[in-house]
């Protein structure tokens, strides 16, 4: 199975990370409408920066958007000192 991010829902119920009971996301849509870019900003500086790189990946490849999951984890390279 699948190691989705589970929010507390006690803090925040209107979470776009909530699943139901066959672990679908209820708010399925709120994904949908963003672009790729606004999708790694979410992930990378917004509010999925607290999940874990496992969770990530598994919100990322459910809401078919797989393809990002490399852009997203791309290794920094930084110019020679």
């Amino acid at each position: 199975m699948s190691n989705f991010y589970n929010p507390n829902l006690d803090i925040d119920l209107d979470s776009p990370f909530t699943r139901d009971e066959k672990n679908k996301l209820i708010r399925r849509s709120y994904w949908m409408d963003k672009s790729d870019k606004s999708l790694l900003m979410l992930m990378d500086r917004g509010i999925g920066s607290q999940l874990t790189n496992d969770e990530k990946r598994a919100h990322l490849s459910d809401i078919g958007r797989s393809h990002l999951i490399e852009e997203l984890f791309e290794p920094e390279i930084l110019p020679p000192e």
